[in-house]
């Protein structure tokens, strides 16, 4: 016969949970405390062994804004995006990267998403495609303004 879970047991599970999870990847406070709760560990275990954690330094919002936000910028995802997926993920801090981009590197990014997608062409005539092209990046997080530099783009001529 199984023997009944005590706190000691839950707790051991909450740290070693953690642990693992933190092993792999950064994850954010809010994603941890799903993941545990997910096991079935007590809310209040969950707290504690987070805060600790925290104090330990191996639990960082900070940390893990600026992680994901790099990886989201460098597979092409705009600034729109990237704070609403942070947003979800519990942290509504700007990451630091983020606050460094200017507004000309946004548009730079959206050109050569563009690019890389669709090419430079011309879109002057073709109000279907330039729509088209519109939605992509726009879905991809990246602002009015950019989306329309980023249309405005044309190849260098050869």
């Amino acid at each position: 016969m199984a023997k009944p879970e005590n706190q000691d047991d839950q707790e051991y599970k909450a740290r070693s949970s953690a642990l693992r999870l933190l092993a792999r990847r950064e994850h954010s406070r809010l994603e941890l405390s799903l993941k545990l709760r997910q096991r079935k560990i007590e809310s209040a275990i969950i707290e504690a062994v987070l805060d600790e954690y925290e104090v330990e330094g191996w639990l960082d919002d900070d940390r893990f804004a600026d992680v994901y936000a790099r990886q989201r910028m460098d597979i092409g995802y705009g600034p729109l995006r990237i704070l609403g997926e942070l947003q979800q993920r519990g942290v509504h801090r700007t990451p630091e990267c983020l606050d460094e981009m200017t507004e000309e590197d946004w548009c730079r990014r959206a050109v050569l998403l563009r690019e890389k997608r669709f090419g430079l062409e011309d879109l002057q005539n073709d109000w279907d495609e330039k729509v088209r092209q519109a939605r992509f990046l726009n879905r991809r997080g990246y602002s009015g303004s950019q989306v329309e530099r980023a249309l405005e783009a044309r190849a260098p001529e050869q």
